[in-house]
């Protein structure tokens, strides 16, 4: 974990400057780390949060990859190394020139300045790829949703938003399958938390029911006491338990229910934003947005998330 006590002075300044908390949020393609992002960054403020892809480090684009051996999910399809420089730049508070990767055109455009603010948000396909990456981050998240969910949202979103037929969706997602198993699910053994939406197997719910949500927490990073949250009258919308990850590791899972009514998941979000030490204050309306549509769920496990960034910069 990086050091909380780390100053430096920009370039060409004398301030001294507090390195900002750096959040990871990993996954593969159309996992939800956009959407997790959006609703973090806004519930905390364009003034104090930025985030950035590391989508953008692509090295060629959509046109170029056309005749390469590999696809987007390979190590050598994009410039991981300067990836690492940048996040150590902004972990210890300087700016950097970022190049941009357009997904509605699949060209690389004009690069941007990114300014570190006091929280950092890193999402996409590779940023827990490597030691010197992973260093740079206080809390790092993988998403990690059943692969037929996963497959059925990039479809939707690849059809709708960048130009591709479902044909071609699912002819690139098989092509993708062998790298997206090599390099980027092996990201989920290194996060702190492994957030995953999903049905609850064994019930019978409606179509329109939620997708509900487990939130493991790993002994890598101090999670909150949630025995407040997890009183009597709220256990319906969410419960503990002790599980064991995948290398047979014991962790704490949290399981949201989607299926319970929105008045006790409000309950469980009101208490949570209060450990967060905003009491007087409703919970941000962005958590939980998908769209035109809400999840309690998510909202939940933004929640979790911004009580680890607010924990971290303390």
């Amino acid at each position: 974990m990086p050091d909380k006590s780390l100053r430096m002075r920009r370039a060409g300044g004398d301030t001294p400057v507090k390195r900002p908390v750096m959040l990871a949020i990993a996954g593969d393609s159309a996992a939800g780390k956009t959407t997790m992002t959006r609703g973090l960054v806004e519930a905390l403020g364009p003034e104090r949060c930025v985030s950035l892809c590391t989508d953008d480090y692509h090295r060629y684009d959509r046109e170029e990859r056309k005749d390469k051996p590999f696809t987007a999910l390979h190590p050598d399809c994009n410039f991981l190394e300067i990836m690492e420089q940048h996040l150590q730049l902004l972990a210890t508070g300087a700016p950097v020139l970022k190049p941009v990767y357009d997904h509605s055109t699949g060209q690389l455009v004009r690069p941007e300045l990114v300014e570190p603010a006091e929280f950092v948000i890193v999402e996409g396909l590779f940023p827990l790829w490597s030691k010197l990456s992973r260093a740079c981050f206080d809390v790092s998240v993988f998403l990690d949703p059943p692969e037929e969910i996963r497959r059925g949202w990039k479809v939707a979103r690849d059809t709708t938003k960048r130009g591709y037929t479902e044909e071609k969706v699912l002819a690139e997602l098989e092509t993708r399958e062998p790298e997206s198993e090599a390099y980027i699910r092996p990201q989920r053994a290194n996060a702190d938390l492994v957030v995953r939406f999903a049905p609850i197997e064994g019930r019978d719910d409606p179509e329109d029911t939620p997708l509900s949500a487990t939130v493991m927490m790993r002994p890598t990073i101090d999670h909150p006491d949630l025995s407040d949250v997890l009183a009597a009258g709220l256990s319906r919308a969410m419960h503990l338990k002790l599980e064991r990850d995948d290398d047979g590791r014991p962790a704490e899972s949290l399981h949201v229910h989607g299926y319970v009514p929105r008045e006790e998941s409000l309950a469980v979000e009101k208490a949570i934003w209060s450990a967060l030490g905003a009491p007087d204050t409703e919970t941000p309306d962005c958590l939980g947005r998908l769209g035109d549509a809400r999840s309690e769920p998510l909202a939940i496990a933004q929640l979790l998330l911004l009580y680890h960034l607010t924990d971290a910069a303390r």
